[in-house]
């Protein structure tokens, strides 16, 4: 199937796919999508809310200490690393960029706990620039659907980079997501019920 048929299918399943971490800002943006690390969005989304309560700002969140930003967050699995992450960026984000959220890739992959993918993540939804976040679904489905060899996120990104207009990417790596949990799982892919995986005559 070609890169034009998949994006009719995804168009068609998913017209206008919403971001699916819930958040009011650039910063909150940046700290759900860290906290979803090995933890799912539903998860995420159930904790945010008693968090952004407290502190939805850096200046709020460095007057926690990080064992309580661990408490209000436990549940989303690695509390401790992410917790000393989210009070360290926000340290560093009053320190260098005045209580701001950058938007540059180099200064928000420079923040602790932040890795290429989130800072994706907030690029192309927070501040609209070109960025192609590329999680495990992403990456499962690209290789599934010979778009890619599969060997690397990294690789996954360049591939389907060249393969899609970089006006769709903002929409598409949302599209690809909400696909992947409803039609191709990673356990219990049903090849005949996925839309895109299933062969044809």
């Amino acid at each position: 199937m070609t890169p034009r048929e998949i994006q009719k299918i995804l168009n068609r399943l998913y017209p206008h796919p919403e971001i699916p971490l819930h958040h009011t800002s650039p910063y909150t943006l940046l700290i759900a999508v860290l906290l979803s690390a090995q933890c799912t969005d539903e998860r995420v989304n159930k904790v945010t809310p008693a968090l952004f309560a407290r502190a939805s700002t850096p200046e709020e969140m460095v007057e926690l200490t990080p064992d309580e930003i661990q408490a209000l967050i436990r549940t989303c699995g690695l509390s401790r690393t992410k917790s000393r992450a989210i009070w360290k960026l926000s340290k560093q984000l009053i320190e260098k960029h005045k209580g701001k959220v950058p938007a540059s890739f180099a200064a928000l992959e420079a923040l602790p706990g932040v890795g290429h993918k989130t800072a994706s993540v907030v690029m192309i939804q927070a501040f609209g620039r070109s960025a192609f976040p590329v999680d495990t679904h992403i990456h499962r489905c690209a290789k599934r659907w010979g778009l890619s060899n599969g060997k690397s996120v990294e690789q996954t990104e360049k591939d389907l980079k060249k393969l899609f207009p970089k006006k769709n990417w903002k929409k598409l790596h949302l599209q690809i997501i909400y696909f992947a949990r409803n039609y191709c799982t990673a356990r219990g892919h049903h090849i005949d019920e996925c839309p895109i995986c299933r062969p044809r005559d």
